[in-house]
């Protein structure tokens, strides 16, 4: 007897169901696409333990006749294509005929549908097996209700996440549906609470300030773009408007939401120089063309799809975008910064600003040396300090020796006192502390090269110095230690700051709040998909609260499985970074020596948080081979 058989149904449908049904998302998006094929103006989808329980699709589309209810459970059974031209031709999201079989081979489904409005009929199944079928009433359209998920099936569980993730990705799904049709009214209720709900008046705008919000949604700008065979139109944010992942940028073929690597490097390449490194912009992108130009068999989730000349197409997106800022005044909206104490110039929410010695912030005033009573009223020359111990640094050198002696009679249990001989600028070799159990070299500094390097002597050679990875390492060892304290003490805002997410985004939030309350972030919900920051911890750089606490939670919608550690530690290379001075900054003599001075007394001196090495030395032995000081010993002719 032949060992090849034919499989049964049952377990060739549930070999299906792998392939289309991976997690309740699937389910969602297969019956939803089912009732917008269905001509459906109204869907309503509700869901309960994030699917897995409980998904119910109701529509009033064109229903299905009762003579075909149970074929329709069949599977490759369809009514959208009957040829081998109709498979080169789909006008329709669905087509493949996998979907309600794979669905019902793993769970327990009821189907009430109705054609007229006048009669119904309802049928139940069970791992595809039909249980009941009988009449009904209800108004015109489908009713498909969906429980107990792998039920049949509890290996697949394993692979199943932990509820808000499941429920985001229903959300995520529903979402890009609902842009893809703005004709059409979604709503998405999870145990009583709406999560999605546009208003299906075909205005693509609305409906993505239902998803976005209104904030985000005002500031976009709409372009087109078209030729013979393509016909391009969307919106995209403006470069002030960014994330920090490309998946914001949704593109819809035809109403179906797909994925193309090319067509999203296509829209970046729209901005040109205008997007800062590593942001991306929030698009949503139509495109229409004849359904003869793509095949959309290629995958059994139907995501992705072959484009006849995919290069043309990302060619007419880039040259929409273009066309469209080259006429955009994009100077950022100053009202957005009002209440910040640097109203006159945007926070940049990737690269830190350029951070100059004489600025003072609230970080600086933390180590900043007590005053006693009689001393109030001394005037004291103007001074900043830096964030690694307190140590002033002035703009007038003849004030820095009787400080010194001001410091050593105050505090002296808290900073260290400047070397006696640093009392001048003038003096170009200065002689800069080192503790003595460290490796660390005694550094002399000399100057500096190009506003960049710094440039230090020792007795055995001299050394280069990049300045912003050096204070790089001196601020994240100082923010490491203030944000691991997770202190009490918080700065409360004149205005509150309120964040506005799509659905799907802040359902991860409210999940991984106590991730950020770990260094003393706190969101209080502001409506649906709102939140509100009354707040902040007083390390907070001034003028850069916005922009830290978004970068934050970018962290944290990013990496779903950051731990508080990992969260505490990214955060401490961030600001880091936002602190440090950048190239091309001269910095006077006072300010180099002291910048050396705190690389002294850290813990780990010689690479900045990103592992790039922060200083390189020439050895006395390598300064004597460059100028032939010491000779090639393989050279040995006599001197006449």
């Amino acid at each position: 007897m032949g060992l090849i058989h034919e499989l049964p149904v049952e377990l060739s449908n549930q070999i299906a169901a792998g392939e289309v049904i991976e997690r309740p998302a699937s389910v969602v998006k297969e019956l939803v696409e089912n009732s917008i094929d269905a001509k459906a103006t109204q869907i309503l989808i509700t869901v309960k333990q994030a699917g897995l329980k409980f998904i119910e699709v109701n529509d009033n589309g064109k229903g299905i006749e009762s003579d075909d209810v149970e074929v329709a459970f069949l599977p490759h059974t369809t009514s959208k294509i009957s040829t081998e031209r109709d498979l080169f031709n789909v006008r329709t999201l669905g087509f493949r005929g996998e979907a309600l079989a794979s669905i019902a081979s793993i769970s327990k489904l009821t189907v009430v549908t109705s054609t007229d409005g006048k009669s119904a009929v309802r049928a139940k199944f069970s791992g595809n097996e039909l249980i009941k079928k009988e009449t009904f009433a209800r108004s015109k359209g489908t009713t498909m209700t969906v429980e107990d998920m792998f039920f049949n099936t509890p290996a697949r569980l394993k692979y199943v996440k932990s509820l808000h993730t499941e429920l985001n990705r229903i959300v995520d799904i529903v979402d890009r549906l609902a842009m893809g049709h703005p004709e059409i009214s979604f709503r998405l209720i999870h145990e009583g609470k709406d999560l999605v709900w546009t208003s299906g008046n075909n205005n693509l705008q609305q409906t993505i300030a239902g998803i976005y919000g209104r904030t985000i949604a005002s500031h976009m700008l709409d372009f087109e773009n078209s030729d013979p065979d393509y016909q391009i139109k969307g919106y995209f944010s403006k470069p002030d408007t960014t994330r920090s992942n490309r998946s914001y940028i949704s593109f819809m073929l035809n109403g179906r939401y797909i994925k193309n690597f090319q067509l999203t490097n296509a829209v970046i390449r729209g901005y040109g120089s205008k997007l800062m490194v590593a942001r991306f912009p929030i698009a949503v992108i139509d495109i229409k063309l004849d359904p003869s130009l793509m095949d959309i068999n290629v995958h059994p989730t139907k995501q992705e799809v072959r484009l006849s000349n995919e290069g043309h197409i990302a060619d007419l997106i880039s040259e929409g975008i273009k066309k469209r800022l080259s006429n955009q005044n994009l100077i950022p909206d100053a009202v957005k910064n009002l209440g910040k104490k640097e109203p006159t110039k945007p926070v940049d929410t990737y690269r830190p600003e350029q951070i100059s010695f004489q600025d003072v912030s609230a970080i600086d005033k933390i180590n900043e040396p007590l005053t006693t009573t009689a001393q109030k009223n001394v005037e004291t020359p103007k001074r900043v300090e830096t964030p690694m111990d307190g140590m002033p640094i002035f703009k007038d050198p003849k004030h820095l020796k009787a400080w010194d002696q001001r410091l050593k009679d105050e505090v002296e249990s808290k900073v260290k006192v400047l070397d006696s001989k640093q009392t001048s600028t003038v003096e170009s070799s200065q002689q800069v502390e080192t503790k003595a159990e460290s490796s660390f070299p005694d550094l002399r500094y000399i100057g500096q090269i190009h506003g960049t390097y710094l440039v230090a002597e020792s007795q055995d050679g001299f050394y280069l110095i990049d300045q912003h990875a050096a204070q790089e390492r001196v601020n994240y060892e100082y923010y490491r230690k203030e944000i691991g304290k997770v202190s009490t003490d918080q700065q409360k805002l004149l205005v509150p700051i309120v964040l506005d997410y799509p659905n799907s985004e802040s359902i991860l939030i409210k999940e991984k709040k106590p991730v950020l309350e770990s260094i003393g972030l706190y969101l209080d919900d502001f409506g649906q998909n709102s939140f509100v920051v009354n707040t902040h911890p007083t390390w907070f750089v001034p003028g850069q609260e916005e922009s830290t606490i978004k970068e934050m939670v970018d962290y944290v919608l990013n990496d779903s499985k950051i731990s508080v550690a990992s969260f505490r530690e990214k955060n401490a290379i961030m600001m880091s970074c936002k602190r440090a001075i950048k190239a091309n900054h001269h910095l006077t003599d006072n300010e180099a020596i002291q910048l050396l001075k705190n690389l002294t007394k850290a813990e780990n001196p010689y690479n900045c948080p990103h592992g790039r090495p922060v200083l390189v030395q020439f050895s006395n032995k390598d300064l004597e081979k460059m100028f032939k000081r010491i000779q090639d010993p393989h050279d040995t002719r006599e001197s006449e």
